[in-house]
């Protein structure tokens, strides 16, 4: 059975190979509003902490208190948000790997390689690239990306939430739940619902506040 020591063995040939290596990840591919947000981080070659995971694994108050424990002892991290007007304009696979690019590139130390999770490599990036399909539960780096990229973007949705009160995005994050959809058909969208993601452009074709 994987430990979260496990992810810290994972990475120890990059330590010692290919120091400095960067982990990125994305949070908010699946929802139907807000952005995508992606996190690169490079973190000390002596860095170690027990509870470093796939972010998914972790509750909402793990995850920021590991978020800023990572702030605090990163060598360098970044995070980048792309919104919904340009998820649906170049589409969602696009924008992922436009934030990551863009956390990369803000890093303040240039990495020897990228540790991507996934199996898409980031386009004309000029550092070299690897590609870990479940990354975020095998390596510390992009674990550590996975919970800076996921509570920035709860951050975010929490305060959208503030803003467009009828669609209680604190809740759900933006995420294709039940009671999204049908906050959605009750109210229609808003501006930052994703116009091309399904259901809603089904929803829309129909006459509003028909469920």
């Amino acid at each position: 059975m994987k430990t979260q020591t496990d992810l810290f063995i994972f990475d120890k040939t990059y330590r010692d190979k290919s120091f400095p290596f960067t982990g990125i990840d994305e949070a908010g591919r699946g929802p139907l509003a807000g952005p995508v947000t992606a996190a690169a981080v490079i973190l000390p070659q002596t860095f170690y902490h027990k509870d470093i995971n796939d972010s998914k694994k972790l509750s909402p108050k793990k995850r920021e208190e590991l978020s800023e424990i990572i702030k605090k002892e990163a060598l360098t991290y970044a995070i980048i948000s792309i919104d919904n007007t340009i998820i649906d304009t170049i589409n969602i696979l696009q924008a992922s790997l436009l934030a990551m690019k863009k956390a990369v590139l803000s890093l303040k130390i240039k990495p020897k390689i990228c540790l991507i999770d996934g199996n898409k490599k980031i386009p004309d990036l000029e550092f070299n690239q690897e590609t870990i399909v479940g990354g975020d539960a095998k390596s510390a780096s992009i674990a550590a990306a996975s919970i800076l990229a996921k509570v920035e973007r709860d951050k975010i949705m929490i305060d959208f939430s503030k803003q467009f009160a009828n669609y209680n995005f604190q809740k759900h994050k933006g995420y294709a739940t039940k009671e999204h959809i049908a906050e959605i058909k009750k109210h229609g969208i808003c501006v930052i619902h994703r116009k091309t993601f399904a259901p809603i452009p089904q929803i829309l074709s129909q006459p509003l506040f028909e469920f």
